[in-house]
């Protein structure tokens, strides 16, 4: 086992670092750092704030056209002059990774311990022998909590769910029992009941070894849960670096103010909606996937309205049915039972024009902007795809729209020229929002459409989501594994578990009085509890 470095000297060691990219965007400014061995230290804010350079600039995956000043000295290393090759014998070794998308990160076309396996070959020189790969990749999936990890090593990574996949990750970022170890939102995507336990892992795993953590995320709540101390980022400057109990009690500084409010309170719940007419009627709603003994019922008599001008959010954990739902109802899936009925109209199996028919009234808009917009097209030309599909208007009329549409979002008129890769994450955000409402649809199906934003960032989008509602009269289903978001935009929440809807209510039932046992473990595993803690009243 490599030995942990235990003098008071700093594990990481940062001075007046500045990253600045091709395009004249100073991503940090004269950051300054220190951290010592075992401590657990948290970096947040919102998007374009710098954290994210910052973390790859520690383990030199800055992209090429990034000019870095300053200094980073890991141990007695300065890491701003190393070469390629000695950027490897690093990697891995002295500092380790967990990346934020496990689908991305992950081999598809290798097995878990060929992966596993593979930072031992890298790494010769760790002295693991050839003879200890297989059981040590066995022990390493053990310490994270997956069961039956002998059986796991054979598996791809479409056979794990999400949370399988993040530990295999975290499995592999110690596998060579690394000095550092940097988390760059490594549980953003899961859903709050797997990322309270990929956490626990973790943290455990961290402490256990006495690893250098740098947590990097958007969410306030999880950094004050797992860590001893926390910076504040905001334009490529640390504003704040306290610890946990200093930053929710004694800060002044009024950015991370506005994170701990948002944070603490998460916003006002929508008012009670009136009576009105159903947008959309599902009933008695099933799916399987496979077949005989490897079926799976992903959906399973599901039933629910939505009625005009009002928000119903599915929640549950991942695999619970969900987003099969949303697929089914915009015509993406068909159903092997029930019905759906969008404005009164039974949409359940449309094809061809019917289903074209469907797609101009009700839109999705997706969990990931970035994957969603077309790179290399400017933003008018995004907003303008459906009603050139449409054939609606004439090129003067559709720039009108797009016009109106990009003032409806909030979005500034000098950004329709720039492409989707320019704009922030809740510019993007925006930009999708805008373009599914372009052709005149009054439905929305928003598929964890703002995991991926910061609090502040998500406060904004909320609001714009609210008074799009209220002026367009639009409906809205909301899919999202965030309890604090679901919270704040629902008028009535459905709680998914394995296929089938075990709870519905308006949000005050739900969140202030649950009913079902599953419903009281979702909120009990939100994230935030030290966060409430120290800033209740008299603590």
């Amino acid at each position: 086992m490599t030995q942990k470095n235990t003098s008071t000297s700093p594990v990481v060691r940062i001075e007046d670092l500045s990253v600045r990219y091709a395009t004249g965007t100073h991503a940090t400014r004269g950051v300054d750092l220190q951290i010592p061995a075992g401590q657990i230290v948290a970096v947040v804010g919102e998007s374009g704030s710098g954290k994210s350079t910052l973390a790859k600039a520690l383990i030199g995956l800055l992209p090429a056209d990034a000019h870095v000043a300053g200094s980073i000295r890991f141990g007695d290393t300065e890491v701003t002059t190393l070469d390629t090759r000695a950027w490897r014998r690093i990697r891995g070794a002295g500092i380790g990774l967990v990346p934020q998308d496990p689908g991305a990160s992950l081999d598809p076309v290798k097995t878990i311990g060929s992966q596993l396996i593979e930072v031992f070959r890298l790494h010769p020189q760790r002295s693991v022998p050839r003879s200890q790969w297989r059981s040590k990749a066995i022990e390493l999936l053990g310490s994270v909590g997956i069961d039956r990890p002998e059986q796991r090593l054979g598996q791809y990574p479409h056979e794990l769910s999400g949370g399988l996949k993040q530990r295999v990750l975290i499995a592999i970022a110690f596998a060579l029992d690394p000095q550092l170890l940097i988390a760059d939102e490594p549980t953003s995507a899961l859903d709050v009941t797997v990322q309270r336990t990929v956490l626990e892992v973790f943290v455990a795993l961290a402490r256990q070894k006495g690893t250098t953590v740098l947590f990097v995320t958007h969410d306030l709540a999880v950094a004050t849960d797992i860590s001893d101390r926390v910076l504040v980022m905001n334009s490529g400057r640390i504003v704040e670096d306290r610890s946990v109990r200093s930053l929710v009690t004694e800060s002044t500084e009024p950015y991370t103010k506005a994170l701990l409010a948002q944070a603490v309170s998460g916003g006002e719940r929508q008012a009670p909606a009136g009576p009105s007419a159903p947008a959309i009627r599902v009933s008695g709603l099933s799916r399987t996937f496979g077949r005989g003994a490897g079926a799976h019922r992903a959906v399973d008599n599901v039933s629910f309205e939505v009625p005009r001008g009002t928000t119903f959010s599915l929640v549950g954990e991942s695999g619970s049915g969900k987003s099969t739902t949303a697929k089914i109802l915009m015509g993406l899936l068909e159903p092997e039972a029930g019905r759906v009925e969008v404005n009164d109209r039974d949409v359940t199996a449309v094809r061809g024009a019917a289903r074209y028919r469907l797609w101009r009234e009700a839109q999705l808009v997706y969990q990931n902007p970035d994957s969603a917009l077309d790179p290399r097209q400017p933003v008018a030309s995004i907003i303008a795809e459906p009603l050139v599909n449409y054939r609606l208007g004439n090129a003067k009329q559709r720039a009108t729209r797009v016009g109106e549409l990009m003032e409806q979002v909030n979005l500034a008129p000098e950004l329709a020229a720039k492409r989707s890769p320019e704009l922030s994450g809740g510019q993007r955000q925006r930009v999708a929002i805008a373009r599914a409402l372009a052709a005149g649809a009054r439905i929305l199906v928003l598929d964890e459409a703002l995991s991926a934003l910061d609090v502040l960032t998500q406060e904004q989008i909320l609001g714009l989501l609210r008074r799009l509602q209220a002026e367009q009269q639009l409906t809205y289903l909301f899919i999202s594994h965030d309890l604090h978001v679901v919270e704040r935009i629902s008028h009535r929440v459905g709680v998914m578990r394995r296929g089938q809807l075990v709870e519905t209510g308006t949000v005050d039932e739900v969140f202030s009085n649950p009913r079902h046992e599953y419903t009281r473990s979702l909120l009990a595993a939100n994230p935030g509890h030290v966060l409430r803690e120290l800033a209740a009243p008299g603590a």
